[in-house]
């Protein structure tokens, strides 16, 4: 009788202890999200490779400090090998108005493969899309700074784009479009001010001949290796985003 009493006691103690909590991280799902500039973000996390590149894309690569900076790190696995990138996606959808990104790191200086995007999207593949992109697209001879405009859906157009050799004063910057019925307008300036001082870099597209949409879409912000090719010099590279906002 009393073993008997002495296991009950054991089975109850067991029941009520706190459970142990694994220290390894918890693989994201794909609606796994984070708070960034007072907006909800996807965070993409696949175990396989996907577009664009094709690459790798992981929660590894994506967080929230405790001032609200957004952390980009592009790097390679030490267990797998494999090349690691970080995109998020806005859960709210936005459409016309003034899209602002505040940007730290060395953007005009990154390897020939690697690609920064600051981009609205809509899913559908060659339309509705307006980006900025930091990239040489795999050559260094290439402009690095880009402005984008892909055609609405349905229409027969061709993307807009324009690019130009971008240097940066320092390491802070600011990215910008506006986004209205019949134009996109695309401002880089250097440190966290729209001051038209510090204007670096502007164009306008117009419609027409550019196609613009008018679809609401969502905000994206990756950073990816073009056609998955690693970093020629084998280096990762973090980029922080202070802030997105968004202005009708």
């Amino acid at each position: 009788m009393r073993l008997l009493i002495f296991i009950l006691a054991l089975i109850i103690i067991n029941a009520c202890a706190k459970p142990h909590i694994l220290k390894t991280k918890v693989v994201a799902s794909e609606d796994e999200t984070i708070s960034f500039s007072g907006l909800q973000w996807k965070v993409r996390n696949v175990s396989g490779t996907q577009g664009p590149g094709p690459n790798y894309f992981s929660d590894k690569s994506v967080w929230v400090d405790e001032h609200g900076t957004l952390h980009f790190y592009l790097h390679k696995d030490s267990v797998t090998g494999n090349w690691l990138c970080p995109e998020i996606t806005s859960e709210k959808k936005f459409q016309f108005g003034t899209y602002t990104f505040e940007v730290e790191g060395t953007i005009d200086r990154m390897d020939k493969n690697i690609v920064l995007g600051l981009f609205n999207y809509s899913g559908n593949d060659g339309f509705d899309e307006i980006d900025i992109e930091f990239a040489r697209w795999g050559n260094n001879s290439y402009p690095n700074l880009n402005y984008t405009v892909w055609p609405a859906e349905k229409q027969e157009f061709r993307n807009s784009s324009y690019s130009k050799e971008y240097i940066q004063k320092n390491n802070k910057s600011t990215q910008q479009f506006i986004w209205s019925k019949d134009s996109i307008a695309f401002y880089t300036f250097n440190g966290f001010s729209t001051d038209k001082k510090n204007l670096i870099e502007s164009h306008t597209f117009t419609q027409p001949p550019a196609s613009i949409s008018s679809l609401l879409m969502p905000v994206h912000i990756n950073l990816w290796l073009f056609e998955g090719k690693p970093p020629a010099d084998n280096k990762p590279i973090e980029i922080l985003i202070h802030s997105f906002s968004f202005k009708k």
